[in-house]
């Protein structure tokens, strides 16, 4: 993946994360980040923006659809669809790096919390996420 598109993932969590005030399952938040929202919509704009990561985002699909769920249910025909299990796949990764998040996992977020966490993912280098 390129430094740009895991910085638009960031920026599309930070945006969902700027309008919310609470959450009631700090477990939930990644549901709620990139899973109730699509990333990108259309097909030609999701085309566009995959670009020629086609493959290498094809693969960690694979990857973690098949370790997670014995399974491949993502079709790759539609661009959308790609695009938009890679944010999800990717916000999994960048959760992991919020601090905040890891220390109130079975807790409700306020305001605050979500706060921090956002700016907790906003410092991390794009270029640093893991294909």
């Amino acid at each position: 993946m390129t430094t740009s598109q895991n910085r638009d993932i960031i920026d599309h969590m930070l945006s969902t994360l700027e309008t919310m005030t609470e959450c009631d399952h700090a477990s939930d938040l990644h549901h709620y980040l990139c899973n109730e929202d699509y990333f990108i919509v259309g097909s030609f704009r999701a085309r566009q923006w995959i670009g020629d990561e086609a493959f290498s985002i094809i693969d960690k699909i694979k990857e973690y659809e098949e370790s997670n769920f014995g399974e491949v249910t993502t079709d790759f025909s539609e661009p959308e669809k790609v695009a938009n299990m890679y944010c999800y796949i990717k916000g999994e990764e960048i959760l992991q790096q919020a601090n905040t998040l890891q220390g109130k996992w079975d807790e409700s977020l306020n305001r605050q919390d979500l706060q921090a966490i956002g700016e907790e993912i906003d410092a991390i280098p794009a270029h640093s996420l893991a294909q």
